[in-house]
């Protein structure tokens, strides 16, 4: 086989797979691991393939600013099984932080009738809660991002020092190996950081499609998670990392 056809090889494999590893990609191409790196290192120059820790993917794995009203139309099946599961990790009197974005906002709507308290910053999720009498509901103030529906800046997170909370669940544009969890805005990520200091446990809700991806603003390493809830089509080399970094894995 010539260079030129493994090239054409690893391309065919990724455009039939979401991801690759070089271990996987040298297998199928019978030779080193050593000659795929150097194979992806072209095909990446050549904008072929996109190199990600320990792989390669056809697609991009940057996201860029989305509005809340596109998002929330992708993945709905897989969203709305998501947040019925998370609805499984809260009880009676909880006090918990809701972040914002499209899964955590279908977490939102499905909140039962039961004692809560919830503080948040996403307006679009206050809205869903005005008819539940028995939560009490904490709207952060602060410059609004329009794209989201979300309030962040300095206000928001000086509010954020008068509270603490059981858990928090939050979403996120990508999860990757080496950048952890992101969003596609730096402020709404320093926002979900500076919420993570003032809860017991947080809760990552992402569907499937978010791994191997990568926001601009970085959230936290991942192995400051200890629940991650997503859907069966979560890439096997995640399902790794989770065990190792002893995160809880709730596949729905």
């Amino acid at each position: 086989m010539t260079q030129a056809q493994r090239h054409q090889l690893i391309v065919e494999l990724l455009k039939k797979k979401r991801f690759a590893s070089v271990v996987d990609l040298a297998k199928h191409c019978d030779v080193s691991v050593v000659t795929i790196r150097k194979d992806l290192v072209i095909l990446e120059q050549n904008g072929l393939v996109f190199k990600s820790h320990g792989g390669a993917s056809i697609e991009s794995p940057y996201v860029s600013d989305r509005s809340v009203s596109v998002k929330k139309l992708e993945r709905t099946s897989e969203k709305e099984a998501i947040a019925q599961r998370a609805i499984d990790l809260i009880s009676e009197n909880d006090s918990i932080i809701i972040g914002s974005g499209t899964t955590v906002e279908a977490f939102s709507s499905l909140l039962p009738h039961m004692n809560l308290t919830v503080l948040t910053a996403a307006m679009n999720i206050s809205m869903s809660l005005l008819n539940h009498p028995q939560i009490e509901l904490v709207q952060l103030g602060g410059v609004v991002r329009k794209s989201s529906g979300s309030v962040v800046g300095p206000h928001t997170e000086a509010m954020l020092d008068y509270f603490n909370c059981k858990t928090l669940f939050i979403g996120a544009d990508g999860v990757s190996f080496d950048h952890g969890c992101t969003t596609s805005n730096m402020m709404e990520a320093h926002l979900n950081s500076k919420m993570m200091e003032h809860v017991q446990k947080t809760i990552l809700l992402v569907d499937s499609s978010k791994f191997d991806k990568k926001g601009f603003g970085k959230i936290c390493d991942l192995k400051k998670i200890d629940v991650i809830i997503t859907d069966k089509n979560i890439p096997n080399n995640y399902k790794q990392l989770t065990e190792e970094l002893a995160i809880e894995l709730i596949v729905v």
